[in-house]
């Protein structure tokens, strides 16, 4: 359950941001409290609407102008909008009236690390260290400058003494969280989530990233318990029930996904991402002509969104309605052209349309990008085979073994290749290369020679490797 009492502070909040809109929308005289402009400001500020949250505090130090809380937030928003100067000099000029005060040196530390004087920064907050009790948020500005300094390892360190002296700082442990993630060890993560559940097992917020853990470890089960533990406290958090549609993605459960993103889509503010994701989740159950209009969404939200571009083209290609495909394939690789997904996908309707120039050219783009998705070699081969181009084609299969040398298909079509090639001897070597790396696959060989005394010669030799 959640904090009523936090509930009833939203609804004031809510409540005086609305008071003072009208009161800027038509001009009034309100009058307005420190502590409320601050809430009004912080309000925008978490909403990243930082003009509107700089117009507040500013309002406020025109009646307040010692309010120390006020000044400390405004040099915050000032770092976020990408003016650290005006904030540090403001934060310089109230330590001259305040030296003693540890919010202002906090503000400062942050400061510097934000205008690259990570070194500074940490040195300061050490100093801190001293005069304060409240440890635990100095250890956990000193972790965020070292991750912002690109050294993870020295954060993760400082994160964790945050976390010791205050294990209900959750900012804290989501900051471990991701630089336990850059350094490979995002399994570390998992106790310290524990913990804070133990401690507080109605926090939704702690239960979500439990589960974006359990989901970067690929224990997608465990993932789907943490979401659905999330949204059982909280039922319309929005990322709890879009993560939860990503992870019933990765586990192929596509209508349970497309449950979680309609119901994200109910709760959450549309975005061009999350209607992909659902379109992506229908077009998975072959339902290809209701997927449609979520593409069309995403790119009328954005237009410049090429995932949307894309979707419309895998449906409309599966609807046969090739031409279209191209059309929005072209549309998406003329806003990303480094995805090797899209350039396979043109070089696929290319060849279906009967531009085998223009496919082969596509495909080699795509495998240009990632050399390590077989099926983009595989289809690239077939397109010469299709023209009775053997050669080449076998051509193609060797640049993909030296890609990708555990792929038993490639060493298998490798030498179905060679030998419509004419050259025997090695073909024999990868077919015994195939044999011995996945017996199993060899019978893609009998579907390229469909004769029946050449599948007898083929299949004595194949039997001499079977285990």
């Amino acid at each position: 359950m959640l904090d009523p009492e936090f509930d009833e502070n939203k609804e004031d909040i809510q409540s005086s941001v609305q008071r003072y809109e009208n009161m800027l929308n038509q001009q009034e005289n309100a009058f307005f409290d420190a502590e409320t402009l601050e809430q009004i400001a912080e309000h925008y500020f978490v909403q990243s609407r930082f003009d509107q949250a700089l117009d507040a505090v500013n309002l406020g130090l025109s009646h307040f102008n010692y309010s120390l809380e006020l000044i400390t937030l405004k040099a915050q928003i000032l770092g976020e909008m990408q003016r650290p100067e005006e904030a540090m000099e403001l934060i310089e000029n109230s330590i001259l009236l305040f030296p003693n005060d540890i919010e202002l040196t906090l503000v400062k530390g942050y400061l510097l690390s934000q205008m690259g004087q990570h070194e500074e920064s940490i040195q300061l907050f050490l100093a801190a260290l001293d005069r304060t009790e409240e440890k635990d948020e100095v250890y956990f500005r000193i972790g965020l400058s070292y991750q912002a300094w690109g050294k993870p390892r020295e954060a993760v360190d400082m994160l964790k003494k945050c976390l010791e002296l205050n294990s209900e700082n959750e900012n804290a442990l989501v900051e471990l969280a991701n630089c336990l993630d850059e350094i490979g060890k995002i399994e570390e993560s998992i106790p310290y989530y524990k913990q804070f559940i133990d401690a507080d097992p109605f926090s939704f917020t702690a239960w979500y990233n439990l589960g974006i853990a359990y989901s970067k470890l690929k224990q997608f089960e465990k993932a789907i318990d943490a979401y659905e533990y999330s949204l059982a406290i909280e039922p319309t958090f929005g990322s709890s029930l879009f993560n939860l549609g990503n992870t019933y993605m990765n586990i192929q459960e596509y209508a349970k996904a497309e449950e979680a993103y309609q119901l994200c889509l109910k709760y959450d503010d549309p975005n061009p991402e999350l209607y992909c994701c659902l379109g992506a989740s229908i077009e998975r159950q072959r339902r290809f002509d209701e997927a449609l209009p979520f593409y069309k969404e995403a790119i009328k939200v954005d237009p410049l969104w090429d995932e949307g571009y894309y979707g419309l083209a895998v449906c409309l290609t599966e609807m046969d309605k090739w031409f279209e495909a191209l059309h929005f394939l072209k549309k998406a690789l003329k806003l990303n052209d480094t995805n090797p997904l899209y350039w396979t996908g043109l070089a696929d309707v290319e060849s279906y349309l009967g531009n085998p120039v223009s496919a082969d050219e596509a495909y080699a783009k795509s495998v240009d990008l990632d050399s390590f998705f077989a099926p983009t070699w595989v289809k690239w081969a077939q397109l010469h085979y299709d023209l009775n181009d053997f050669e080449k084609c076998a051509e193609i299969m060797l640049s993909a073994i030296d890609e990708l040398p555990e792929e038993a298909d490639l060493y298998y079509r490798a030498a179905i290749f060679l030998i419509k090639a004419g050259q025997f001897k090695e073909a024999f070597h990868f077919l015994e290369s195939g044999l011995l790396l996945d017996y199993d696959k060899h019978e893609i060989i009998f579907e390229y020679f469909p004769n029946m005394e050449t599948q007898k010669a083929i299949y004595k030799l194949i039997q001499q490797y079977k285990k």
